[in-house]
């Protein structure tokens, strides 16, 4: 059983520290909100991974698996997500923001839209879905606990997945006297490209 969940972590350790969409997104919200602005869509993020958790183990992801239209409506909804977020950090590259010193993030980006971007970011996202109903059952118990096992092995993964992004929320907040003027607009830019590619990534995936 700990062999079994010290390889779970692993795993997960491998697949949450690799940079993404969720990566991504996390640091242009905490560029355009500060540190809640980060922390809260790290939360948002978990919360779509848990939405997913509950419907892979209850045969909702199975069934969106079976219906192709459904899935590729879903995947292509939140690539066009990724590239008008993407599209709205390149443009907001293009112009200087006011910022409040004294909170040390921007307005327009508010600790709720931060929290319902990162939800619907991952919700947009159903490989998200496929990956935990293909991972989860190779490490949870079988037997009366499996349905609890599985629970328990995605509400982990979700807990995990937001202490690293609130991580990146955090250092990116601390580098935030460094981060004005022409060197914030470049790193808007930035994130701005890669929202774009990945949701350019995202819509062309192979089905």
């Amino acid at each position: 059983m700990l062999g079994s969940l010290a390889a779970f972590v692993a795993a997960a350790v491998v697949v949450i520290c690799t940079p993404g969409q969720d990566t991504a997104l996390t640091i242009r919200n905490t560029l355009a909100g500060g540190r809640r602005g980060g922390i809260a869509t790290a939360g948002g993020v978990a919360l779509g991974l848990a939405t997913w958790t509950v419907a892979a183990s209850v045969g909702v992801v199975a069934l969106l698996r079976a219906s192709e239209p459904v899935f590729h409506a879903v995947r292509l909804a939140g690539a066009a997500y990724l590239v008008v977020l993407g599209l709205q950090s390149l443009a907001a590259a293009g112009r200087l923001r006011t910022v409040r010193p004294e909170l040390g993030r921007v307005a327009s980006l508010t600790t709720p839209r931060a929290l319902r971007q990162g939800l619907v970011s991952n919700l947009g996202n159903p490989k998200i879905a496929l990956f935990f109903a293909s991972l989860l059952p190779q490490f949870a118990p079988h037997g009366d606990g499996a349905f609890l096992g599985f629970l328990a092995l995605g509400f982990l993964f979700c807990a995990m997945t937001l202490a690293w992004l609130s991580l990146y929320a955090l250092a990116v907040h601390r580098l935030r006297t460094m981060l004005s003027g022409p060197v914030r607009r470049a790193l808007d830019a930035v994130t701005g490209l890669v929202l774009v590619a990945l949701g350019l990534r995202v819509a062309v995936a192979d089905r």
